[in-house]
């Protein structure tokens, strides 16, 4: 790595660690007692509801044992049930419950108003560029994690 991309590369660690901090209101999971890893269990299931823990674990590419942990942390907090599967009764399948919906939401809207808020600097034009930038920077890097797995 050139000193260049060295240099580029802490800017944007820095951009990043200075987004993460950017913070307006109270965050949705200050009060639920729930971590940002948890939430990222319930960011899945609101987009996959009825999945089984393994899927859960495959599409987040963590270990069974971790995912377990996760899903009975949240199952007691109220935030998500266990249901049988009504195609095979040995399995179980993950759904958000409505309060579980509902730290999903606030979560999601507190998110898209960060980004906003970051968006609302730059010019619509400025915004293209930007966004169509970090997809480039974004695609490449996966192609890459591809490459040397």
């Amino acid at each position: 790595m050139t000193n260049t991309s060295l240099a580029a590369g802490e800017q944007l660690l820095d951009l990043f660690d200075r987004l993460r901090k950017l913070a307006f209101g109270q965050h949705p999971l200050q009060d639920g007692g729930v971590t940002l890893p948890q939430l990222t269990l319930l960011d899945w299931l609101a987009t996959a509801p009825g999945c089984h823990s393994q899927e859960l674990a495959d599409g987040l590419e963590l270990t069974a044992p971790t995912v377990s942990v996760g899903v009975r942390r949240l199952e007691a907090a109220g935030l998500l049930e266990r249901q049988p599967d009504p195609q095979d009764g040995r399995a179980i399948q993950l759904f958000l419950t409505t309060q579980g919906q509902e730290l999903y939401q606030r979560a999601r809207a507190f998110r898209q108003d960060k980004m906003q808020l970051l968006l609302k600097g730059l010019t619509p034009e400025e915004q293209v560029t930007l966004l169509t930038l970090l997809a480039q920077a974004v695609s490449s890097a996966e192609e890459e994690a591809e490459v040397r797995i």
